[in-house]
């Protein structure tokens, strides 16, 4: 599917990019506002559109009814880190494709598109978990006490959707040497993207 994804946090998007690609979706923009994310789609005019409800200028579901009313052929697939019922509701009457929660596996996203693309509806679709892989409380402490201090750092400006130049940049060292940091913390937290590791992280 050519897709448009939309989320403040830049990185959390750029590594959903390069996940959603492998599996051999084409990503045309990553924005992290929703105008920037209604213009995408009205100028790309992508099979789908990921974006968040909360963002910097509005709401994702006020930006998914202008984009459904203009592009109706766009599939609107809200991520977010908030699963109120009542929110559900409202993204279904913004007529929305599907709904998914940010804490879920990165291959819920790419089954909720397999879904949509089939021209189903993805409300709380979730990947099979191995053993160990839910993210709770306990996994989180014990995940991230094997970090050291660097890591630790790194992992919080992930989190804060710092791109991998600014955190380099900033830190003083080498975009090569971040990587490996960032290889270790994946490797650490038991985490297949940057995505997933930012999603064990803001567990609680």
């Amino acid at each position: 599917m050519r897709l448009v994804l939309c989320d403040d946090n830049r990185i959390l998007c750029e590594a959903l990019a390069f996940v959603l690609q492998a599996q051999g979706h084409r990503v045309l923009a990553v924005t992290t506002r929703a105008s920037e994310a209604v213009a995408a789609v009205s100028e790309l005019q992508p099979d789908a559109c990921l974006i968040d409800v909360r963002l910097p200028d509005g709401s994702g579901l006020d930006a998914a009814r202008t984009m459904r009313q203009g592009h109706p052929d766009t599939k609107i697939v809200v991520l977010s880190c908030h699963n109120d019922p009542a929110m559900v509701s409202e993204a279904k009457e913004a007529g929305v494709a599907g709904f998914l929660g940010k804490d879920q596996m990165p291959d819920s996203v790419v089954r909720a598109l397999e879904a949509v693309s089939a021209g189903g509806m993805a409300f709380g679709i979730a990947a099979p978990r191995q053993h160990g892989r839910g993210i709770t409380a306990e996994r989180q402490d014990n995940c991230l006490g094997k970090l050291t201090p660097r890591e630790t750092e790194v992992l919080r400006r992930i989190v804060a959707g710092q791109s991998t130049r600014q955190m380099a940049g900033e830190m003083g060292i080498a975009v090569t040497t971040l990587r490996g940091y960032i290889n270790s913390i994946l490797a650490k937290l038991g985490a297949h993207s940057r995505i997933e590791a930012a999603a064990i992280v803001s567990a609680s």
